[in-house]
């Protein structure tokens, strides 16, 4: 990938990527792909370098997938001289995204206090597994404590029967989203005002506000009128259902849908019962209602449910796998898993950016960079300036 343009929404803004891992990473690329020129300090140890990698140590999956569009500094910030730089470099930034432990940061002259006093418009994101003025300030997280401490293992528990993590570190990825939404208020705020300031985001208080969306439920009033937990999303009859060639998440969510349902499965019996023959369901009627899905559901193929889906308005997808997702048509056409050519590793498939501006559209300009790639680009041009 040769593009070197930055037409995107953010073209023009600075981003420091002072973190590792994935959740700050993730964010920063996020800036990356909608035009912000994003300048990674690294140093060794990124356990995001660990793992598989096919001829370059470092430039794993994971690595490639949460830093691209980014410039790779390599600068060793317990030596004064090279933190004296890092905090050059910081002094052109609009935002740094950091999370290194408070302490950490406060040693290495890198808290907010420090940096504002030199940049008072910088736009200072600090991500953290715990709140800071909690009890669990500074504490180790990862996404599976962050998962357990916000209840997703509950309601994992409650709706599966086992204490389980979900097979995604959404945690992290959930936190990078709103770390960049957060970044995207905070400038404008400054672009208002012309001030800076700190936003904290802490993991577990994110994904705590995230799971009680919905799963708040009956607790959402004083006293309550029931439980917590999304009654639909907890049933047993939660799942993608066997077609008669593979699975499709066919959800009728109506009475109507039902009906429909039934009747495209050849029973119209089931069409005319009582449960879905009025306009709303009974909750205590979904689960028996699944059951008889999951029995009618093999009756066609995923592309005939499709088909059937389709004319009455019933929710259903297709169940994507994984190892096939690059052969898609809807994947495909839509650029999200594109193969482009790596400067180092050759072929590599790359995921693609999920929105379309129709005016100002992002990019992915650089692929994921060797460590210390751009160290002697970015510095000669810190001393031009």
């Amino acid at each position: 990938m040769a593009h070197t343009d930055t037409s995107g929404p953010l073209a023009g803004l600075r981003v420091i990527d002072l973190s590792t891992v994935v959740m700050g990473p993730y964010a920063a690329q996020l800036l990356g792909d909608l035009g912000a020129d994003v300048i990674k300090i690294e140093s060794p140890g990124d356990t995001v370098r660990l793992g598989e990698y096919r001829t370059t140590p470092g430039m794993t999956p994971l690595h490639l997938n949460v830093n691209r569009n980014k410039r790779s500094v390599a600068l060793n910030l317990k030596d004064d001289a090279e933190r004296a730089k890092a905090l050059e470099l910081i002094d052109t930034a609009d935002v740094l995204i950091t999370n290194m432990r408070p302490g950490a940061l406060g040693r290495l002259g890198l808290d907010y206090e420090d940096v504002a006093e030199r940049n008072p418009g910088l736009i200072y994101a600090h991500a953290a597994g715990f709140r800071g003025d909690s009890d669990r300030a500074g504490m180790a997280a990862y996404d599976e404590s962050v998962q357990a401490a916000s209840g997703l293992v509950d309601i994992a528990n409650r709706a599966l029967g086992a204490p389980v993590y979900l097979p995604t570190i959404i945690g992290d990825k959930v936190c990078a989203l709103t770390i960049a939404y957060s970044v995207l208020a905070a400038l404008v705020h400054r672009d208002r005002t012309g001030q800076g300031q700190r936003i904290e985001i802490p993991m577990t208080d994110t994904m705590i506000a995230f799971n009680m969306v919905e799963h708040l439920a009956g607790h959402a009033f004083e006293p309550s009128t029931g439980p917590t937990g999304f009654v639909l999303s907890m049933s047993h009859g939660h799942k993608a259902r066997r077609t008669k060639d593979g699975f499709a998440a066919v959800l009728p969510y109506s009475a109507r849908n039902y009906r429909d349902f039934f009747a495209a499965a050849g029973r119209p019996d089931l069409a005319e019962d009582p449960r879905v023959s009025g306009p709303v369901l009974n909750p205590d009627d979904v689960g028996p209602l699944s059951d008889l899905v999951d029995e009618c559901a093999p009756e066609l193929t995923t592309a005939q449910w499709a088909e059937v889906c389709a004319k009455h308005s019933i929710p259903m997808g297709p169940v994507l796998e994984l190892d096939h997702a690059h052969e898609d048509p809807y994947v495909r056409d839509g650029h999200l898993l594109d193969t482009v050519e790596h400067p180092t590793e050759g072929p590599v498939r790359t995921v693609g950016i999920p929105v379309k501006f129709s005016a100002t559209p992002g990019s992915i300009r650089r692929l994921a960079p060797v460590p210390g790639q751009d160290t002697a680009e970015v510095l000669a041009e810190l001393a031009r300036r």
